[in-house]
């Protein structure tokens, strides 16, 4: 009879039994057969997403899902795909969020922000994380112009290639909380940075980092569907402080999930208290950190819902388009979702200025047009 996976059945065509002398022969066959199928599943494009709870809730693993994990690929391997000097951009970008995750974790807080060690330094946490993502793109010689929004100018980084942009730390005000923080950041080719012809379309890698319960980044490529999130091990195992990947994202669809910022933009923006009152009205779950990282993060894991920032006329939007909103745009896009300003893709946008900041709306289909609808850019 024929094998109900058309995979199997091609394979099993391929197989003649008729030299067979042995049972044994037939298992060995069988074997590989099975390795070449498992192999398959678990390439460095194929999703993989680990269903375990024990595993996502960080406790100690079975033996079966130790195995699972040391079967995915890592991200030195996943980015053989890549350009040379963009995979040594990118992987510059991830030994620094290695980095950054171990400092935040060992942070001291105080009420007014949270130090580290840098060296012989005592530095606030976001300018330790600010230098640690310099110094890492200097030392991958592929990055010829790097800006951080914590000094948003274009400066020299001794590469050629690529220049990347970032946000450091994505939401330090609220570390001392222990809330999820994260890292953004956008890499263009060329040596510039803004500029009438730069938009986010032209974006050949993004990644956002999120520092919570589990350490991860979700990384987006031009040359490549879907975004894929990679996970920091820290079991002291065998892949201990590898970069692993666990899950891949490829669709955003309708579901009654809002993360809305600024909410204060409300009292003088009627579009987007009536957008506000429409999700009330329709019991509509409200899942709200206050980082734009995490609260994109989960559009994504939960493939549904919206992220909105909205501004107004006496609330000005504060999110940089070159830092944040342009390279989590992509990432969105890529990942099966919908971004807007309030008229058009915010991948559309020229990129003019460091300074430039934009209103935005990220998720599904029909949240981001019923965003369009309401609050579009009539009362800004």
């Amino acid at each position: 009879p024929k094998p109900a996976h058309p995979q199997v059945e091609v394979i099993f065509f391929h197989i003649d039994l008729s030299h067979s002398s042995t049972l044994y022969t037939y298992y060995n066959m069988l074997s590989i057969v099975t390795g070449c199928i498992l192999l398959l599943q678990t390439s460095a494009f194929a999703p993989l997403k680990l269903q375990s709870a024990r595993f996502n809730s960080g406790l100690k693993m079975s033996v079966l899902e130790s195995q699972v994990l040391a079967a995915t690929p890592s991200i030195e391997e996943w980015l053989e795909v890549c350009e040379p000097g963009l995979r040594k951009a990118t992987l510059g970008m991830f030994r620094a969020c290695k980095e950054i995750a171990y400092k935040i974790r060992t942070a001291s807080c105080d009420k007014m922000s949270c130090f580290n060690e840098f060296g012989d330094e005592q530095l606030a946490i976001d300018i330790l994380a600010n230098n640690v993502i310099f110094q890492n793109l200097k030392n991958s010689g592929a990055v010829a112009t790097a800006s951080s929004e914590e000094t948003p100018t274009e400066d020299p980084m001794g590469g050629t290639g690529y220049s990347v942009a970032f946000d450091p730390l994505d939401g330090s005000s609220v570390i001392d909380t222990n809330f999820a923080v994260g890292t953004i950041w956008g890499t263009w080719a060329g040596d510039k940075l803004t500029g009438p012809e730069i938009t986010g379309r032209k974006i050949k890698s993004a990644g956002i980092a999120i520092y919570g319960p589990r350490t991860t980044i979700t990384l987006a490529l031009s040359n490549m569907e879907g975004a894929h999130e990679f996970l920091l091990v820290d079991d002291f195992s065998a892949n201990h402080g590898q970069w692993l990947k666990t899950n891949e994202f490829n669709s955003i669809g309708e579901g009654k999930l809002i993360a809305p910022g600024n909410l204060r933009a409300t009292q003088d923006n009627a579009g987007y208290a009536e957008l506000f009152n429409y999700w009330v009205a329709n019991t509509y779950q409200l899942r709200y950190t206050g980082g734009m990282v995490p609260d994109v993060n989960q559009i994504m894991v939960k493939g549904k819902g919206v992220f909105v920032n909205v501004a107004s006329k006496n609330t000005k939007s504060k999110l940089r388009m070159l830092y944040e909103v342009a390279p989590i745009g992509f990432i969105i896009e890529k990942a099966g979702g919908k971004t807007s300003e309030g008229e058009k893709s915010v991948l559309d946008v020229p990129i003019l200025s460091t300074e430039q900041v934009s209103q935005v709306a990220f998720g599904s289909a029909d949240e981001v047009a019923r965003f369009e609808a309401l609050v579009g850019k009539k009362y800004i």
